[in-house]
């Protein structure tokens, strides 16, 4: 797994956490009062993420999508963030504090075990296991600067669905004939992460493609 810097790790978890405060205002201008049941989320998402992972159903045979499998763990991490921001409301001290959990992953046998101590904390600690992530990051080949990007990307259309009415039934998620999330994992193939208008880009991206199949 390539390791990250820490002088560049900690302005990125500043910048997810910003982003995720952002999303959360965009759903709920009250989120924090309303503590919502994020580690319910977390261990819900856990299964889900074992779904697309396969390898776990012994009676059939069904082959991995490592996408969808990362498009997983960032919906896991969208929910540790809101779960760590409720706890924690400075950005700055919360980035911090996820650094160094970053930095001491758990010992895990397997991805299926690092997916199952992450929901089990989730369900008996209500917590979230920061250091669950890079261990399946790490099973998957992935590292943090993937985490980042693909996290990004994520919280970008989940901002384009609720501008497009998401939260009123009137978004369409199924865009000439694929869903969204894989338009998504194409646009970011194309784009450097690190590039000031990573962001923007990526919004145009999803704007010109979802024009083009329904006429907005």
């Amino acid at each position: 797994m390539t390791a990250t810097r820490n002088d560049l790790l900690l302005p990125k978890f500043a910048t997810m956490l910003a982003l995720q405060d952002a999303m959360n205002r965009a759903v709920d201008a009250d989120w924090r009062e309303r503590d919502r049941a994020w580690f319910r989320a977390i261990w819900i998402e856990c299964a889900e993420l074992m779904e697309h992972y396969a390898g776990w159903k012994w009676w059939r045979r069904a082959e991995p999508d490592l996408d969808q499998v990362m498009l997983e763990i960032v919906d896991i991490w969208h929910f540790g963030l809101s779960l760590h921001l409720g706890l924690e409301p400075d950005r700055d001290r919360a980035a911090a504090t996820l650094a160094v959990q970053w930095r001491a992953p758990l010992p895990a046998a397997n991805f299926h075990d690092a997916v199952e101590q992450l929901a089990l904390c989730a369900l008996r600690e209500r917590r979230f296991l920061v250091g669950a992530v890079p261990v399946l990051l790490e099973y998957l080949n992935r590292d943090f600067d993937d985490l980042y990007r693909a996290y990004v990307g994520k919280n970008v259309l989940n901002i384009f669905r609720q501008d497009h009415g998401y939260r009123h039934g009137t978004y369409r998620k199924l865009w000439q004939g694929r869903e969204d999330n894989e338009h998504l994992i194409e646009i970011l193939r194309a784009l450097d992460a690190d590039d000031s208008g990573f962001q923007q880009a990526i919004y145009a991206a999803l704007e010109q493609r979802y024009a083009a199949d329904t006429g907005e």
